[in-house]
């Protein structure tokens, strides 16, 4: 009788041993995907605290791994901070770029808008982050230069409307700084209201900057008692 019991607990045994799931081994990231995690979570914490506000040390127990990981990859928080702002600069660059396709140039003014406000809108993250100012320099500058590239690429489609209505082509530049720095500050501010629709604010900024320079004066005058 015991060797019958003793049998049939071996079996026993041997069942839940096969019902044990196997052992899964967890796949260790490549470089190339570590860089990318740690981007990620930089790039959530950078928008939510700022650069001063984060740290090495949290950055790297949010990812599961030890500081040195970061200093390899980086260099330190400044390196992947530069990483982040120039990632983020390069993709509204891009967005603004591709969204300039029509010939008419009121159509080309409400791309331009509606690009900053997609931008805003879908990477919010990533726009809280080129707001804030930072001690860290950057290759590419700081969101004043960002907005200087966006305006570059306005300035040419108000050359031409300059030339054709008699204006000074020279100016373009500065008009192409109002009107976009114009966009990038309401954007700003409708990000913190979200309303109106997005649709609405981009029809508004184009009715203000359209009309008014419609309605520019070739040699537009101080009228109050200031004069330098």
């Amino acid at each position: 009788m015991a060797t019958d019991e003793s049998s049939s607990n071996g079996k026993e045994r041997a069942v839940r041993g096969k019902e044990r799931p196997p052992r899964r081994t967890r796949r260790r990231m490549t470089g190339t995907e570590r860089r990318e995690q740690l981007l990620d979570i930089g790039r959530t914490l950078f928008a939510e605290r700022g650069f001063e506000g984060t740290s090495v040390e949290e950055i790297a127990a949010k990812a599961g791994v030890s500081k040195p990981v970061v200093y390899e990859h980086f260099g330190g928080k400044e390196g992947l901070y530069a990483v982040v702002v120039d990632r983020e600069m390069t993709r509204l660059l891009d967005m603004v770029q591709s969204a300039l396709t029509a010939g008419h140039p009121r159509e080309l003014c409400e791309q331009a808008a509606f690009a900053l406000l997609d931008y805003i809108e879908k990477y919010t993250d990533g726009f809280h982050i080129l707001v804030r100012d930072s001690p860290v320099a950057q290759s590419t500058g700081t969101f004043a230069s960002l907005i200087g590239d966006i305006a570059t690429q306005v300035e040419d489609i108000l050359g031409l409307e300059f030339k054709a209505r008699g204006f000074d082509a020279k100016l373009a530049p500065m008009y192409a700084q109002a009107l976009v720095g114009m966009v990038a500050l309401t954007g700003q501010w409708w990000l913190n209201v979200r309303r109106p629709r997005k649709s609405e604010v981009a029809a508004h900024l184009v009715n203000l900057a359209w009309n008014g320079l419609q309605g520019l004066e070739h040699h537009p005058r101080l009228v109050g008692h200031r004069r330098v």
